[in-house]
C-alpha cells in the first residue's frame, strides 16, 4: 500500500524505529510456536492496512501493547478486559515464542500478536484512530547519553501515536530508570497531541492493568523505582 500523503505519520519508518536490532536464543517450544502458532494467532503480513473487525470477527475498542517482553502483561491485559481486543507489537522473536504458547495453553480470542516493529505496523497498517488505547512498558532505556536517541517515547514516536489513536484515548507507559522517566514527561508534556491526566509533569499511580513483570522485578532487585505516566489523546477542537 502506498503511504497516504495527508498522513503526518506515514513517513515514521526513517525517523525512529520501536526495537534494537537483537537477537536472542529460541527454544524448541518457541521455534515450534512460531511455525505452527503464529499463523493461527498472528495479525497476517500483507499490504494493506489492518481491518480489525474483520481480524476480531466484531466492533470493539482496541489496544496495543507496544513491547511485549514475555507476552504476561498484554496476556493479562487481554485476560481481564474481553470487551477490548488487543494486539500484542514485538520483533523480538523469543519473546513472541512465549506468548503464543500462552495462547496455546490459554486461547484468547480477543488477542492477536504482531510480529513487526511498531514503527512501522502502526504507520502502514493501522487506520489513523484505530486505536482506544495503548501501553509501553519498560522500553528500552537505553541509559548512555551517547544512545538517546535510539529512546522510542520522542516525538516523531508521539506524532505516530497521536495520529493512530483516537481522540481521549489513553497512553500509559512505565519505566524503572528514574532519567528515562523524566524524558518521558518532558517530551510528553512538549507534545501538543498529549496532556497529562494527572497535571502537567506529574507522574501517575501504579496502572491498575499493569501486572508484575519480570522487568519490573530486575529493575526492583536493582534498587530502582518505578514510574509510571498516563496521558491522553487530547480532543479535537
Amino acid at each position: 500500500m502506498s503511504r497516504q500523503a495527508d498522513d503526518p505519520a506515514s513517513d515514521s519508518r526513517n525517523r525512529v524505529r520501536s526495537f534494537a536490532l537483537r537477537t536472542g536464543r529460541l527454544t524448541k517450544g518457541q521455534r515450534r510456536a512460531l511455525q505452527d502458532l503464529l499463523p493461527v494467532y498472528g495479525v497476517p503480513e500483507a499490504p494493506q492496512r489492518v481491518a480489525p473487525e474483520a481480524l476480531f470477527g466484531r466492533r470493539a475498542p482496541l489496544a496495543a501493547e507496544i513491547g511485549i517482553g514475555g507476552g504476561e502483561a498484554v496476556m493479562a491485559l487481554a485476560r481481564n478486559h474481553p470487551d477490548w481486543d488487543w494486539l500484542g507489537i514485538d520483533v523480538f522473536a523469543p519473546g513472541i515464542g512465549k506468548l503464543l504458547l500462552r495462547l496455546e495453553a490459554e486461547p484468547l480470542a480477543n488477542l492477536r500478536v504482531v510480529k513487526d516493529d511498531a514503527v512501522a505496523f502502526l504507520a502502514e497498517r493501522l487506520a489513523p484512530g484505530a486505536l482506544d488505547a495503548v501501553y509501553v512498558f519498560f522500553p528500552d532505556p537505553w541509559p548512555k547519553a551517547r544512545h538517546h536517541k535510539r529512546r522510542l517515547i520522542q516525538a516523531p514516536f508521539l506524532d505516530l501515536l497521536a495520529a493512530r489513536m483516537r481522540p481521549g484515548a489513553d497512553l500509559f507507559l512505565a519505566t524503572d530508570w528514574a532519567d528515562y522517566a523524566e524524558w518521558m514527561v518532558a517530551v510528553l508534556e512538549a507534545h501538543a497531541g498529549f496532556t497529562n491526566v494527572h497535571g502537567p509533569g506529574a507522574f501517575a499511580p501504579r496502572c491498575p492493568d499493569r501486572p508484575p513483570t519480570k522487568f519490573e522485578a530486575r529493575g526492583e532487585g536493582r534498587g530502582h523505582a518505578v514510574y509510571d505516566l498516563h496521558y491522553r489523546v487530547a480532543d479535537e477542537g
